[in-house]
């Protein structure tokens, strides 16, 4: 008879980075998904994306879970249609300065339900595909960050045990494709755009960050973007002549 595996819960938004995190939790623990509807631009469509996910990598359960506050403080331009998302070119320095998509202390509420639910599974793991490097500069997807809010389960959950893992925090983009093209992740079912949801845009930060990393893997991204757009941006990538 063989022994359960360690339970571990996955914060799974449906995008190419919780998508590999969530490959590589499946890989390990006997994996459990919870995601968020927090009332962004793309709500529908990243739903979609981390249902296709937890079914193609035959997750435990998944826990939908809707979040309203963000949709009423506003101040971010995922969730406040007055505040539009910024386009982002293929030369652009991504994360030299916090953007108006980040969403004011997003992943505390993310973290804390997680924990909530890890507590009733008796799970031992939250995993969070937090990226620091090759990011948009977000402050709540720093290594300090997590270290902090570790120190905050040890001593406000009931036997602070669980632990919270983000194995792609120091990774480049380019290597997390590698990482998820490794592993066999779904990364064809993933969404990433801010605004996009038949075609991804090619133009925010988000869409930006995600074709460049592909490009430097040598890998297509298999998900539809718009062709202009799409076009534009793989002219820019192309070396000059000389």
């Amino acid at each position: 008879m063989s022994t359960p595996r360690t339970r571990a819960v996955v914060c799974l938004s449906g995008g190419m980075d919780s998508c590999v995190c969530a490959a590589l939790a499946a890989r390990d623990y006997d994996a459990y998904a919870v995601h968020f509807s927090y009332g962004q631009r793309t709500e529908e469509r990243e739903l979609r994306a981390a249902l296709d996910v937890a079914k193609a990598l035959q997750l435990e359960d998944f826990l939908h879970l809707r979040i309203g506050l963000f949709r009423t403080i506003g101040g971010s331009a995922l969730t406040d249609t007055k505040i539009e998302v910024p386009k982002a070119s293929a030369e652009a320095a991504i994360g030299s300065e916090i953007p108006v998509t980040y969403v004011p202390f997003r992943n505390a509420h993310f973290l804390s339900a997680a924990v909530s639910w890890a507590e009733v599974l008796e799970a031992k793991k939250i995993f969070i595909g937090a990226v620091e490097q090759d990011s948009s500069g977000y402050p709540d997807c720093r290594p300090a960050y997590y270290e902090a809010f570790q120190q905050l389960i040890r001593t406000g959950t009931r036997n602070g045990d669980i632990e919270v893992e983000t194995p792609l925090i120091h990774m480049r983009k380019s290597g997390i494709v590698a990482l998820g093209l490794e592993l066999r992740a779904p990364l064809h079912l993933t969404w990433s755009c801010y605004s996009g949801t038949r075609e991804a845009c090619g133009e925010c930060e988000s869409c930006v960050l995600r074709l460049r990393a592909f490009a430097q893997a040598g890998a297509e991204d298999p998900i539809p973007y718009a062709v202009r757009n799409l076009q534009d941006f793989r002219r820019q990538l192309e070396p000059s002549g000389g």
